[in-house]
Order: structure tokens, then sequence, then C-alpha cells
């Protein structure tokens, strides 16, 4: 992606300071979605990353909740996969894995439906931000208790003094390193 492309996003993003508790500085993704053209920079770097880092099939991009389910969706549909959400405890219907989690400020548990994930498939997991990489591993954590295998980790943005990606089993793709 050319640099004016990352600058534009990163320009676009919002910052809210004490959010979601004092002490945290929360990066807004939301704004980008006001510019198509960014969205489209965006969706067409993640998507050329993709295709030319890993030449076989990616089989499903997994979404985490909430604002993975805003890139995931585009990203599946370019590279001709299946989209499966991950989401907080008791929010997906069926049969369910689940994987506990250290947020930045406080626990949590990530579901992932049981059978939307193929034993054996090629996974994508997508997000917009990486911090302590919690949510990002109990993601990694479900495809592997699906049987599949995380391929590479993507987010919009990565709080690189955190060091979240070192937590994780898979590279890291991301676009925007604050």
């Amino acid at each position: 992606m050319p640099n004016y492309d990352i600058e534009r996003i990163k320009n676009l993003l919002g910052t809210h300071e004490d959010f979601p508790k004092k002490g945290i500085v929360f990066k807004d993704m939301f704004p980008v979605f006001q510019d198509p053209t960014a969205v489209e920079a965006l969706i067409s770097n993640i998507v050329q990353h993709i295709n030319s880092t890993y030449p076989e099939k990616i089989d499903t991009v997994v979404g985490l909740d909430a604002r993975g389910f805003l890139f995931g969706p585009l990203v599946a549909l370019r590279l001709g996969a299946a989209f499966v959400p991950v989401r907080k405890q008791g929010k997906l219907p069926g049969e369910c894995v689940s994987a506990v989690y250290e947020k930045e400020y406080g626990q949590d548990i990530f579901e992932l439906q049981k059978n939307a994930v193929k034993a054996g498939s090629r996974v994508i997991i997508i997000d917009d931000l990486i911090a302590t990489g919690g949510s990002a591993s109990a993601a990694g954590e479900l495809v592997k208790k699906c049987g599949a295998t995380t391929v590479e980790y993507v987010f919009v943005m990565e709080l690189d003094f955190l060091n979240g990606a070192k937590k994780l089993d898979a590279p890291v793709y991301s676009l925007i390193h604050l």
C-alpha cells in the first residue's frame, strides 16, 4: 500500500482518551468507514498481501467480535473464502468451542461455532487492532480446537509497545504500527 494510503487511514482514525476506562487510549476505526476510498485501499492492501504471501488457498477468514466483522467478510469475499465470526460467550447458537482470554482491561470468553471452521482448513484471523494479543490468541486457540490451522493474523493497527504479536502462533501482518 502506498504510504499516502497508510497516512490517509491514520489521519482518519479517531482517538478517545480514557475509553473504555481510565488510562486506555482507544483508537477508533469507525471514521475510516466514512471514506469509501480509504476502505477500498485498506481491503485491497490486505487481500493483495495475503494473495502474494500465501499461494495456497485460504479457506476461512475468522473475524473477531466486533470490528473484525467489518473487515472479515469483505476480505473473505475477495479471497473466495468462508467468513466465520468469533463472538463473546453466549452470542452464538448451537455447539461452540470456547477460550478464555485477558484483555487490556479485564477477562472475557470468546466462542466459535464448532462446525463453522472445517478441520484441516487454512485460516486467516482478522481484527482492527492488536494490543496485548489476548483476544487474537484466544481466536487462534478456537481455530486449533476445530482442527484447523491459522496461517496468519491480520490487523489494521498494531500497538507495538505492548508486544501482543509475540503471543501468537502464526505470522502477523499489520498495516499501521503505533
